[in-house]
């Protein structure tokens, strides 16, 4: 029988997994304190929450907020990382982590409802902030009607220079 605590976490676990746009299922097992304290300050100050929990609590908060297929990676030592922002953030700092200390290993990964393998948390971690990616976007529209701007100004300014000079010429004759 499930007691007024279980029910909570359970409960938090599915606001987390609703409120968040991308997760990342981790096992975190051989990470030492100081580095989990590492790992979590870095995620936070980036609007991301790392929340180790006990499977059967995360499988319920999942079930419970309609993410499925995550039952076959929640088994052993298992953390997850929620964020409703940029995830190529997350993916960056949890995979230079995987790098430096070859801790914590990913073992899937959630990004706007569609489930990547562990395998592709590099291809996300070397994108560009989302930020960039949309700037570079806003150029790339840009930049043809700057070029169409810049063509239509030249021909008119050479028409209103045309009739500007046809105008002194006439003006001059009589």
């Amino acid at each position: 029988m499930p007691n007024e605590a279980k029910i909570a976490a359970v409960s938090k676990l599915k606001e987390l997994f609703e409120g968040s746009d991308s997760l990342f299922v981790t096992d975190y097992h051989g990470l030492n304190v100081a580095d989990m304290t590492v790992l979590r300050k870095d995620l936070r100050e980036n609007n991301v929450k790392f929340l180790v929990a006990k499977n059967t609590l995360l499988m319920l908060g999942a079930k419970e907020a309609g993410v499925e297929g995550l039952d076959e990676f929640l088994i052993g030592p298992t953390a997850i990382a929620f964020t409703s922002d940029d995830p190529a953030v997350a993916a960056k700092i949890l995979n230079d982590s995987f790098k430096k200390r070859e801790l914590p290993r990913m073992k899937v990964f959630v990004v706007d409802k569609t489930q990547y393998s562990a395998e592709e948390i590099g291809k996300l971690a070397d994108l560009p902030p989302k930020d960039q990616l949309l700037s570079r976007v806003v150029a790339a529209v840009e930049a043809p009607f700057s070029e169409l701007v810049g063509s239509l100004d030249g021909f008119f300014r050479d028409l209103i220079g045309s009739v500007d000079a046809l105008a002194d010429k006439r003006k001059n004759e009589a």
